[in-house]
């Protein structure tokens, strides 16, 4: 690392020891004896801006939702590579067998 005209270079090889990183151990860089003023690891992280929060949509969050669409996407996958046909809906009643 080197500092020039004000500005921080980060080399190549510096930036692979940052990303290996872990979260505490960047807190920790920054901030020593973080756990005097902050209650989780995951608060002092944020106020640094070493993590940020995205808003993202509700249904997104769902296990079912998600859950389904990977349950799908591994049937279409099996049925594109062994064939078949994508799953009727079921019939409501059953059918009354006649008699002779």
């Amino acid at each position: 690392m080197s500092i020039c005209a004000g500005r921080v270079v980060v080399t190549a090889r510096l930036l692979g020891y940052i990303l290996l990183m872990s979260l505490r151990n960047q807190v920790e860089d920054l901030l020593p004896n973080w756990e005097r003023w902050y209650p989780s690891l995951f608060d002092a992280a944020s106020d640094l801006g070493l993590i940020k929060p995205e808003v993202c949509d509700l249904g997104t969050l769902l296990l079912s939702t998600r859950h389904s669409k990977i349950r799908q996407r591994a049937t279409d996958v099996h049925r594109k590579k062994w064939g078949g046909q994508a799953k009727q809906s079921p019939v409501t009643g059953r059918r009354r067998k006649r008699h002779r």
